[in-house]
């Protein structure tokens, strides 16, 4: 059996490594694509993290693969309808971070109420101790429109209740009786957006829910909402996203992750290499995340809300799990297309 570790930091490469004592294994830093797969073209076995896009070409080149295993909970960098027809299977690691990444959406969301990092900024920059630009708002008493109510949102829910805030969430399978539990209402997705203050995204991205937040709806938000996101970048259109933040409907965002952040990452490359340039489906998203990134009332982070050492352990963990069981004929975490 050759198995192939993609996106893995040397730090976690000798815990593989001692999992998998008497396979053979490789490690790469750099995340699969099209310019190394040959690298690994025997690999029977192949784990990858978000960067690395698993598509046509990619399987097509691995002829011995059977297996790939995603170190994430989404699975969207895979064409598994492809791998399924190749009687390839996937999986993926449910639940990791559900405090992580709960937690690190409400950082995102403190850094925009109260100004922090302009405060740090001002300080550490100019040493400027003027306070007027940064007064900022209490969580106390807003409502929070939480859209997806998996094990991040429902610790999502919680966090906001501690602060005092009025829940309301949206989800295609509400859970009642932790609604109950936890005293808010589930409501349509219009209505969500239309009565809270704050919305933060934690549904998981399919091809049904791409662009969920659009122009249309973000026509229905309360005029000063801010939006978080560390769910997925295709969630949002950002065309939309750009255009509601110049008028001022959006107030502020943060975002941990963008559209086409794959493309975005490789920016570099893509500018100097005009064989990588043709792969590039849309350069308008690109500049939009450049426009994003440079507005003074948008966070955003380099996708880095589920990266906590305990949520690391957990992911490496299941991700052992779930290759020792492919190899022993006992497939777990399998993953569908939809």
């Amino acid at each position: 059996m050759k198995i192939a570790f993609f996106e893995v930091p040397k730090s976690e490469q000798p815990v593989f490594m001692q999992a998998f004592n008497g396979v053979e294994v490789s490690f790469f830093e750099e995340k699969l694509n099209e310019d190394n797969v040959s690298l690994v073209k025997d690999a029977e076995i192949v784990s990858v993290f978000v960067n690395s896009e698993i598509n046509k070409n990619i399987i097509d080149s691995l002829l011995n693969l059977k297996f790939v295993a995603t170190r994430s909970t989404g699975f969207d960098h895979i064409d598994v309808e492809y791998a399924t027809s190749k009687n390839i299977k996937v999986s993926n690691v449910p639940a990791y971070g559900s405090h992580t990444v709960a937690e690190f959406s409400f950082g995102l969301l403190l850094n925009l109420s109260r100004k922090i990092y302009d405060a740090y900024h001002n300080l550490r920059e100019g040493a400027d101790f003027s306070i007027f630009d940064l007064q900022g708002f209490d969580l106390f008493g807003k409502t929070i429109g939480i859209i997806g109510t998996g094990k991040i949102g429902k610790n999502s829910v919680k966090i906001a209740k501690g602060f005092g805030m009025n829940v309301v969430a949206y989800d295609l399978h509400p859970d009642l009786e932790f609604a109950k539990e936890n005293n808010f209402e589930y409501k349509t997705l219009q209505e969500v957006l239309s009565v809270s203050d704050v919305i933060t995204l934690h549904a998981p991205y399919t091809k049904e829910n791409h662009h969920l937040i659009n122009k249309e709806n973000i026509s229905l938000m309360k005029k000063g909402v801010f939006l978080i996101n560390t769910a997925r970048g295709e969630l949002i259109d950002t065309d939309a996203l750009v255009w509601a933040l110049k008028e001022k409907i959006i107030a502020g965002a943060g975002l941990d992750v963008l559209e086409g952040e794959r493309e975005l990452k490789e920016e570099i490359e893509i500018v100097s290499s005009p064989e990588k340039a043709e792969r590039v489906k849309d350069y308008k998203t690109l500049l939009e995340d450049r426009v994003l990134i440079d507005m003074p009332n948008v966070i955003v982070t380099p996708h880095v809300a589920f990266y906590s050492k305990e949520a690391e352990g957990e992911i490496v963990k299941m991700t052992i799990d779930n290759i020792q069981n492919f190899i022993s004929g006992s497939p777990q975490n399998i993953v569908i297309s939809k």
